[in-house]
């Protein structure tokens, strides 16, 4: 990886995000204020006011209410990601920083160095993940069980038009719920809690397990070997790469099933993703921008292991890659 050139990249985007959180706090402000105009209108049409004139109100309320809650979030996440991102900064800082410094120490005490600066960087990633999930749990999916208790404001409908109360109700209450769960599917999506307490291939399992629900594929997982907790930027490694390659065989292959295999051998973990689409041009890589799979295979090689794509265009494809298991 040439540290120095991402440090530049992160420093962009820290001066980005950093500008969006400016204006986004300014959006904030306005939304706030409108909020609570509008909720001091409902409150005035409430008393006297024809059921449509009610209903009118209600509803502008309760499209203030959404806006208000999806900025909030907006600007939440903009702060977290100028947190991450100064904190990769400063990790990426010292790397170019040793790297200079130990540019004339010998080949082994370069490669030491090098693995150090691998497991810096995914630690650092992951632990910011993880601490985004636990937002996430305690932040908006708490608001999003606190929105269900705000059906409570339709119920002032009864009076007026019980019919239409108990519509807006059920309608608003089935919103919330979805969209609660639809967060909770966010959160096992940015960090799944079960791999720090139960290791890599529980959380494997069960993430081929929500996988196949959550989108049309037929996934299987199989897994050889002794199963084993491994070093926990390993398991971190060896579970963003096979969640990608799941993700790249959904968006992008047009398969109708996938095989995933995780053999997790006494010298080297390897994982091979099998999908039956329309498959591709490896050389093709070489000139698309495909982040994804050069991510896998920078970080399986600089921790010593392999990296390899077996497909052609219409008959599938197979990608493996290896790292060392200790």
């Amino acid at each position: 990886m040439d540290y120095q050139a991402e440090l530049e990249e992160t420093q962009r985007s820290l001066r980005e995000v950093t500008l969006m959180i400016e204006q986004s706090q300014g959006e904030l402000t306005k939304l706030t204020q409108r909020n609570t105009a509008i909720t001091a209108h409902l409150q005035q049409v409430q008393k006297g006011a024809s059921p449509e004139e009610v209903k009118m109100a209600y509803d502008s309320a309760l499209d203030a209410q959404q806006r208000l809650f999806v900025m909030r979030g907006q600007l939440e996440k903009l702060q977290n990601d100028k947190t991450h991102l100064e904190k990769y900064k400063a990790t990426l800082e010292s790397l170019v920083s040793d790297s200079s410094a130990s540019a004339e120490s010998e080949t082994q005490t370069s490669s030491k160095g090098q693995m150090a600066g691998i497991e810096m960087i995914v630690n650092a990633q992951e632990a910011e993940r993880q601490r985004l999930s636990r937002q996430m749990h305690d932040g908006p999916a708490q608001a999003l069980s606190n929105f269900i208790l705000q059906t409570e404001i339709a119920t002032r409908l009864l009076d007026a038009d019980p019919a239409l109360a108990k519509e807006e109700l059920g309608n608003l209450k089935s919103s919330a719920m979805g969209t609660f769960q639809k967060v909770r599917n966010y959160i096992f999506e940015l960090r799944p809690m079960m791999l720090d307490d139960l290791g890599l291939v529980p959380t494997l399992r069960k993430y081929a397990e929500a996988f196949k629900e959550q989108t049309s594929l037929d996934v299987s997982l199989s897994v050889t070997g002794a199963e084993r907790r491994l070093e926990p930027y390993l398991e971190v490694m060896i579970f963003r790469a096979t969640q990608e390659l799941l993700g790249n065989a959904s968006r992008h292959s047009q398969a109708s099933s996938v095989k995933a295999q995780v053999d997790m051998g006494n010298e080297s973990i390897r994982v091979s993703v099998d999908d039956n689409g329309k498959g591709f041009d490896p050389e093709i890589l070489k000139q698309e921008n495909n982040l994804g799979l050069k991510i896998i295979r920078e970080r399986a090689e600089m921790l010593g292991g392999s990296f390899e794509i077996d497909s052609m265009a219409g008959s599938g494809a197979r990608i493996t890659f290896s790292v060392p298991a200790k």
